[in-house]
């Protein structure tokens, strides 16, 4: 997201086609080549996500070749009920704190939406792309499907999907500053740095994030993404999206927490830092869910009984936090369009019937 640091309505709206007659006798000057292409930044970026999963992959082929898989299966069965309800629960909160992701994106852009609107579409838009990835394109496909019906412009659409993104990325900052604040020595014996560099991380982290706030703050600010330009959420509205992300990815976290073998040497706040830490890892590989990056991560960097243990409780996890609300999503958005397409059948046939008692 390129922010234009305060700029005035005025000359973010101005018309860009724009431009001042030359004084008389002035020579025309030729346009300054830009340093760094966007291709090459885009190339930079593709190849370094791709590294990542090179790297990932081979952790992980190196650790399902060392598996037993009867002990893996067994640690699969083991699973009780009751952790996998707490884990449903769970995921169940994560979503529905989601749901807040899109209601506070609608707020800032001044719309109003029924909550089952913004539900379905908040829920459905988040199961799809956290399952396929890119969510600008699944997310946002999925959500210009729902808030068009709804009378949303294309443009708001779009606003939306960066608004709310801003909040997942808010809660995320928060859960790493703090965790390297307060469980530094707790995280040192995971990620195998100095106690004092991950204070100084997390320090530099939250004090981004009270920039962001002071900057906000100030006055309104607007930010371009694309060539769309929108107005940030103030300091109020930026608060309730912090709330909301550390809630949200707390939730998520809770679910592959209770799903763990064991607890012991593990505290939950420690091991949340860790799994947004794996999440941002998973989403820099652009992979699908993060699916390989994430795993990798995990079995590295938390202790467990045994890995086929710790694997077993990451596949229960991908089951509950993922497929099983991708699944959903699916069935709901088939039953909203067969819903609409059996309304729209019925008025056709109720006109047609009044017209045939207009004949006669």
């Amino acid at each position: 997201m390129n922010s234009d640091y305060g700029q005035d309505a005025g000359a973010n709206e101005a018309d860009p086609d724009a431009t001042s007659a030359p004084a008389s006798g002035s020579r025309a000057l030729a346009p300054v080549p830009q340093r760094s292409s966007p291709k090459i930044k885009a190339l930079i970026g593709a190849v370094a996500s791709l590294l990542l999963v090179l790297i990932a992959f081979f952790v992980l082929s190196r650790t399902l070749a060392k598996l037993n898989l009867a002990e893996l299966s067994t640690a699969v069965a083991a699973t009780s009920w009751t952790q996998i309800s707490y884990g449903l629960l769970f995921t169940a909160c994560s979503y529905l704190m989601l749901t807040g992701y899109d209601a506070i994106a609608l707020k800032q852009l001044r719309l109003k939406v029924p909550y089952r609107t913004t539900a379905l579409g908040s829920f459905a838009s988040y199961a799809v792309s956290f399952t396929l990835g890119f969510p600008i394109f699944t997310g946002g496909t999925v959500r210009y499907w729902i808030y068009s019906r709804a009378g949303v412009r294309p443009g708001k659409i779009a606003s939306l999907t960066v608004v709310a993104g801003v909040t997942f990325w808010l809660g995320m900052a928060v859960v790493i500053g703090f965790g390297l604040m307060i469980k530094a020595d707790s995280i040192s014996e995971i990620n195998q740095f100095a106690v004092i560099l991950n204070r100084m991380i997390g320090a530099a982290v939250l004090g981004a994030v009270g920039g962001y706030l002071y900057w906000v703050s100030a006055r309104p600010r607007r930010a371009k993404l694309q060539g769309l330009t929108f107005e940030l959420p103030g300091l109020g509205l930026t608060l309730g999206q912090m709330a909301l992300g550390v809630l949200d990815l707390c939730c998520a976290a809770a679910v592959l927490y209770v799903l763990l073998p064991s607890h012991e040497g593990l505290d939950f706040f420690t091991f949340a830092s860790v799994y947004v830490f794996a999440c941002l890892l998973g989403i820099a590989s652009h992979a699908p869910g993060g699916i390989g990056v994430f795993e990798a991560t995990m079995l590295k960097a938390l202790p467990a009984p045994s890995q086929e243990a710790l694997l077993a409780s990451l596949l229960m996890f991908r089951i509950l936090y993922y497929v099983i609300p991708f699944v959903f999503a699916l069935v709901l958005l088939g039953a909203t369009e067969g819903g609409r397409r059996w309304d729209a059948l019925r008025e056709a046939m109720n006109q047609a019937e009044g017209g045939d008692r207009d004949a006669r």
